[in-house]
Order: C-alpha cells, then structure tokens, then sequence
C-alpha cells in the first residue's frame, strides 16, 4: 500500500514522503495511528494544503522533546531484582519496568517510548533508547543488580559477575598450591596445618585415611 507520512518512521522516511508498506502495518498501525494517510488524490491533496502546519506543529514538538532530552539523557536507574549465582534473573525488566523507574525520578516517558528489543534477563549494566520524538532519541542505563551494594559497584564500572568468577578461581588457585606444597596429598585434600584438630598423617597414609582413623572409636 502506498502511505503519506505524517511524521518521520524509523527506516521508511520524514513527513510528506510518499511510500509502500506491506498492507497489513499500513492498516494495523500507521493509518490508525494517524501516522500516515493512504496515498491517493484526495489525500495528496488535503497533505499539501496542510503540509505548513503539520511542520510547524512536528517542528514545535521536536523542540521540547529535545528540552526534555537533556534532562533525560545518561540517567541511571537501579532496578533491584532476584537473581542466580549467574547473574540470570527469575524474571525480567520490561518497559513498564523502565517508564516506572523512569517517573519515580520524574521523568514522565511512556511505556511506547521505551525501546528494548528483548527484556532484560540478566544484572549488569545495560542500555536503553528512549523516544522522545519520531525525531528526537535519547539513552539510559538500567542498572539491574541483587543488591543496592551490588548495584553501587556497577555504578563504578565494576563487572560483579566478573569479580566474583575471578574470586572463585583464586580460591581454586590457592588451594591447588597448598596442595603442591605438600607432595604428600591427594587431590583435594587439606594440609595438616590447616586442620583444626592438628591430626598427624602417619607415613603411607593419606590425610584422609588418618583423621578417620583418629576418630574412629576404640575396639574398632
């Protein structure tokens, strides 16, 4: 179907173009929306004769969206969700999510302006467009973190999820050199100076083996 837009479309064009559509988002979203009209005479017509005030009115909401922006751009919102040692969360954060967070900090933005894609699934930092304006986009960032500690370390460019593997493989890292440090010891055992009870480790007898033994009651 051939439209005339009233108002620039994301990857189709501005105000006044003529062009086609597949019919079925021309008559579910455009037309109803009042984004375009069908591209016949009449309607040329009607376009053209009203073509200065449809700018004047696009020019003049374009600059208060552009005011608005200012105030919005580079906001940071901290969402505080539940979620696996992953980082995954049980759930998601939708655009009714992101408006919400958005109003509390007074930022009136409709559910519609939130541009996502996908809900997010995950913490960390992420961003999102928001628009204003057919013309006129501006970029938050949610931060989606398990704790307002966890989300003020993101705030500081700290990868948590990042962190918190790199502590795990130190662990893993230290405890496979006190291994070696003892020629003596089975894969995963503890050292003898680790232990509490100070067990000894007879010769020929792993760590193991000798705490059992010690705690093993008398007779047996």
């Amino acid at each position: 179907m051939d439209i005339i837009l009233l108002q620039r479309i994301e990857k189709l064009g501005s105000i006044g173009d003529v062009v086609t559509v597949k019919d079925g988002y021309a008559r579910n979203f455009l037309l109803p929306q009042k984004k375009a009209l069908r591209a016949n005479e009449a309607n040329k017509k009607v376009f053209e004769a009203n073509r200065d005030r449809l700018e004047k009115e696009n020019a003049e909401r374009r600059s208060e969206a552009e005011k608005s922006g200012e105030k919005v751009q580079g906001e940071e919102i901290v969402l505080i969700r539940a979620a696996s040692n992953t980082g995954q969360l049980y759930g998601s954060v939708n655009v009714r999510d992101i408006a919400a967070s958005l109003a509390e900090k007074g930022h009136e933005i409709d559910k519609k302006q939130v541009i996502m894609g996908d809900p997010i699934k995950a913490i960390g930092m992420h961003e999102v467009r928001i628009d204003l304006h057919p013309e006129v986009s501006v970029t938050i960032k949610a931060n989606v973190a398990r704790s307002d500690d966890e989300a003020e370390l993101q705030s500081q460019g700290i990868d948590v999820m990042a962190q918190m593997f790199e502590d795990e493989q130190r662990e893993i890292e230290e405890q496979a050199e006190a291994n070696r440090t003892d020629p003596t010891l089975e894969p995963g055992e503890i050292p003898a100076d680790m232990l509490e009870d100070g067990i000894s480790t007879p010769e020929g007898m792993s760590e193991t083996e000798a705490k059992i033994e010690a705690t093993a009651p008398e007779g047996e």
